[in-house]
């Protein structure tokens, strides 16, 4: 697999105080499968659809006995962990744990953005990341949600060295950040719709081929609906938060509704 650029998201995972009811969910909604947990890794699982790794869950950590409120974690690929890691506090951010090499596997670090975005780092070694990305039951799509969104654009495209374009919207205030031609990470500006309790997070979507089957099986499996299911040129999604309190979203990009918007 050729190494994605510095600045792609390149793998999630979220740690769950139960983590085989989180398994249930998740196999049930986005068709997951589960490996043995690893052990030696604190009882890391990685996820797959189709034999192919998409995410992974795991236990609080030893002595842990509740995590903070479950959630996922998007990583951003980077080819020196240290390196970048000395450039987000440079950018303002915080380093909330130090790169540390996860075995052979790669290194891996966490951060804050001087919003409050907690995202991760990781620079690959055997494990590269996603196996599948925007197929069904995969990584599809990702946004930061911020509240304060002038630091956010700032922090990110100073960290990660991103162009961006902003929506042509006077109601919304959304951007695209890119590497290049490619886009890789959208950003929301969160507004009073939002409860002020929810901090600012990054909101990662995974495909799915009916968004409303999804909800349905997750509202089955005691997860709540947020938003939608909603229309859109991108397709149809919706916002879910999971038994566990981690949100996420589905969405179905082959149903699109609307010309795409124009961005500037």
């Amino acid at each position: 697999m050729a190494a994605r650029p510095e600045g792609t998201p390149i793998w999630t995972d979220a740690m769950f105080t139960d983590a085989e009811a989180a398994k249930t969910f998740y196999g049930d909604v986005l068709g997951w499968t589960f490996a043995e947990a690893a052990t030696e890794f604190g009882g890391y699982t990685q996820a797959s659809r189709d034999g192919k790794a998409v995410a992974a869950v795991v236990p609080p950590m030893p002595g842990q006995d509740t995590p903070p409120q479950s959630a996922w974690c998007l990583y951003f690929s980077s080819p020196d962990a240290a390196a970048t890691a000395e450039r987000i506090r440079t950018a303002g951010g915080t380093v909330l744990m130090e790169p540390m090499r996860i075995g052979e596997f790669g290194t891996m670090c966490l951060a804050r953005d001087p919003a409050g975005v907690v995202f991760g780092i990781w620079q690959p070694g055997t494990h590269e990341g996603f196996e599948l990305e925007g197929e069904t039951g995969s990584y599809a799509w990702a946004e930061v949600f911020t509240r304060e969104p002038e630091k956010s654009d700032a922090f990110f495209t100073s960290v990660f060295g991103y162009g961006s374009k902003r929506m042509k919207d006077e109601e919304v205030d959304y951007k695209v950040f890119d590497l290049g031609s490619d886009p890789v990470l959208g950003r929301m500006t969160m507004t009073d719709d939002f409860p002020p309790e929810v901090p600012s997070y990054i909101q990662i979507y995974f495909a799915v081929d009916n968004c409303d089957k999804a909800v349905e099986a997750a509202e089955r499996l005691s997860g709540r609906k947020v938003f939608g299911p909603m229309d859109s040129p991108f397709g149809r999604f919706a916002a879910i938060l999971d038994p566990q309190g981690a949100a996420f979203a589905v969405i179905d990009m082959r149903t699109t509704v609307g010309e795409m918007p124009e961005m500037e």
